[in-house]
């Protein structure tokens, strides 16, 4: 008998009001020395962010197919503490820290295990399909206030 879930792209899980997304560094993740290469922190960030919004409810693709608009990064302070290297395994932290009427505030972690490797701010903002900034709808600022407390 075949595990279906076994079959399913990993989405991380919750832990109170943090997403928790495991990533493993691959040889194409790296530089020629090994090194994870600086913009690829931003790809692990990013698709923890977007599974972390499926978790919670939040459907980006039909928001996005229905002509409601997109999230777009709009703000991102990030800080390179050590390098991840070839073969890593990695976790990304994400906790929402703040939500507003158009936009939201993720603070990131990457960790090898309890060492901090980056951290990151991100604020992602609603924007219309003509790229103006427009409210979220109201489930979603709600859903946002249960993850900042932790009530998932």
């Amino acid at each position: 008998m075949r595990n279906e879930m076994l079959d399913q792209p990993v989405s991380g899980r919750f832990d109170g009001s943090e997403h928790r997304f495991p990533v493993r560094v691959y040889f194409e993740d790296t530089d020629l020395t090994g090194i994870v290469y600086h913009a690829n922190y931003l790809r692990y960030m990013e698709r923890a962010r977007s599974d972390m919004l499926r978790l919670a409810g939040i459907d980006q693709r039909a928001t996005m197919e229905s002509g409601g608009g997109a999230y777009a990064v709009v703000d991102l302070t990030i800080k390179y503490r050590r390098p991840a290297k070839l073969e890593d395994d990695l976790l990304v932290v994400s906790h929402v820290t703040e939500v507003r009427a158009a936009s939201c505030f993720i603070h990131q972690r990457v960790m090898r295990m309890n060492e901090i490797l980056v951290e990151a701010t991100v604020t992602a903002a609603l924007v219309s399909p003509e790229g103006r900034p427009q409210r979220q709808p109201r489930a979603w600022v709600d859903t946002f206030k249960r993850l900042i407390k932790g009530d998932n």
